[in-house]
């Protein structure tokens, strides 16, 4: 069976890798027809140079030449989504309706849509003009990006159509888009209309480029290449880590999303007030999506007592009853398998759950774990143990003070949830709580689970390690997270007509710019 084309340099072309992979079906646990190609590292430095190419060539271009783009590809999108959602229904599992259908592919032509506003609207750039010293600066394009895609998001974090994607986009830069392999068929899709809107909006030939996979050498090879500018990586933790090795040694920027347990505190007043609510929000949101949601809730932090007893049986008897979703693959069976045993082998006791099975294709029952406070300050780290999917470990501290010990031992994740009393009997324990919590996560959250991430210019989809790479930046949230992808470019006594047209004094784009330590759109005035 021949393999699937990779596009390089503006050409869909035959790979010059001789492995290939193929997709699969969870549902049916087969491999479905499609074969797709390893890329040597000849094909991958091939696009690294018409990404280097494209970027020099668009180095002045306006915004709006970006902004066309993302709009003519998200209609695109928009148009034929039956045919997206197809593919990743049949290579994810993923519900066609209402996650992929209804949630997940409008995001991702409205984020599109969203970063082509941003685009025009360039305060993201940070224009600053000192007229005094004759000096000038805004962030812009860093270069070629490489985005590497998650297994868990086949459209809103899809290297060829993503956040990431969007923001390097956004920002002016070329995007080398490498597929992941639980979705190969929907990247390929989502990258022959990339190519069509790059053609019809006259981009250069290597603006999007895609590859399918590279060997671990390759990656780490590319994370560390000159002419790479910076890395956009969502994924596993080792995998990751790796790469950011390579990046570091360079100095090469790389944004990472690896692990995140995203804890979930019950205070006793919120216990005591509504138990049963506590209990359905946390099944509901821990085996949304089968629990493969980077937010999902994988610990549980709360005190000892009667009311703790029965709000955790509570849980496990609805993670028991609740229906067992389908996994992305083998590999995440295998690691949510390892990640339980690991919690287990470390003093954890199971409550609900803890074997494969129990719903169709590749799948894992829906788990709780239980361990004491003291058990948990005895092994800390290995009890942090992500298993990815619907399995989490409640911690049951003796008492506020272990409580707070327990928080001292985090490492850092995406969210961070409190619940507490409404009538106020928390607020001092509340207090102590959250200023241990507040900086181990990047986005604190009261009496809500974290698994809804909105697209919103205030939202922080970011963390301190091991949640993210770096805990100033964002993978969600405009235009925030388009300053990843730029760099800061300073203008010292440079000529005005060789200037860049957001730093001249006639501001012909309208742009919001820090003038002599005053935010304005004028003209800079004569002198």
């Amino acid at each position: 069976m021949a393999a699937q084309r990779v596009l390089i340099g503006g050409e869909w072309q035959d790979s010059q890798g001789t492995k290939t992979f193929t997709a699969f079906d969870p549902k049916t646990r087969t491999a479905l027809d499609e074969n797709y190609p390893v890329s040597p590292w000849s094909e991958i430095e091939t696009a690294l140079q018409h990404a280097t190419a494209a970027s020099r060539m668009m180095r002045n271009w306006p915004a709006e030449r970006f902004a066309a783009f993302l709009e003519n590809y998200a209609a695109r999108i928009e148009a034929h989504s039956a045919d997206l959602v197809a593919m990743a229904n049949r290579e994810t599992a993923l519900p066609a309706a209402p996650r992929l259908k209804d949630v997940e592919l409008p995001r991702t032509f409205n984020q599109l849509k969203l970063a082509a506003q941003w685009a025009r609207e360039g305060s993201w750039k940070t224009a600053t003009i000192d007229t005094a010293a004759g000096i000038r600066s805004q962030l812009e394009p860093i270069g070629p990006v490489a985005v590497f895609g998650p297994n868990n998001f086949p459209f809103a974090f899809n290297s060829a159509a993503g956040g990431d994607f969007a923001a390097a986009v956004a920002a002016g830069n070329p995007v080398i888009a490498k597929g992941h392999s639980s979705h190969p068929g929907t990247t390929r899709l989502f990258a022959e209309l990339a190519h069509a809107a790059a053609q019809e909006t006259g981009m250069p030939p290597g603006f999007i480029q895609l590859i399918y996979r590279t060997s671990h050498a390759d990656g780490t090879k590319l994370a560390a290449h000159p002419q790479l500018g910076a890395i956009g990586y969502t994924g596993s933790r080792s995998a990751g880590t790796q790469l950011k090795t390579a990046a570091d040694a360079v100095g090469k920027p790389i944004y990472l999303e690896l692990s995140s347990i995203n804890p979930v505190i019950f205070l006793p007043g919120a216990v005591a007030q509504r138990s049963a609510e506590l209990a359905e929000q946390f099944a509901s949101s821990s085996t949304m999506g089968a629990g493969q949601m980077c937010t999902n809730p994988g610990l549980i932090l709360t005190i000892a007592g009667e009311a703790t007893e029965k709000l955790v049986e509570d849980i496990a008897a609805r993670l028991t009853a609740a229906p067992v979703g389908t996994l992305l693959g083998e590999g995440v069976l295998d690691n949510l398998s390892k990640g339980v045993q690991t919690l287990i082998q470390h003093g954890a006791q199971v409550m609900a759950g803890g074997q494969p099975g129990g719903g169709t294709g590749v799948c894992y029952q829906n788990t709780l774990l239980w361990v004491a406070g003291r058990d948990f300050l005895a092994a800390p780290e290995a009890l942090q143990t992500e298993a990815f999917g619907a399995a989490s470990l409640v911690v049951v501290a003796q008492d506020a003070g272990e409580l707070v010990q327990v928080l001292e031992h985090l490492e850092g994740n995406l969210t961070g949830c409190v619940y507490s009393a409404t009538d106020g009997s928390d607020d001092v324990l509340y207090d102590r709580v959250v200023t241990v919590l507040r900086p181990k996560v990047g986005r604190l959250l009261n009496d809500k689970m974290p698994t809804g991430v909105a697209v919103s210019s205030a939202m922080n989809h970011g963390g301190p390690f091991p949640a993210t790479g770096h805990p100033g930046f964002t993978a969600v949230g405009l235009p925030a997270a388009i300053k990843r992808f730029a760099r800061l470019a300073c203008y010292d006594g440079v000529r005005p007509a060789r200037l860049p047209a957001t730093l001249q004094d006639k501001n012909t784009t309208g742009t919001l710019r820090l003038v002599d330590g005053k935010w304005a759109t004028a003209d800079v005035a004569a002198k």
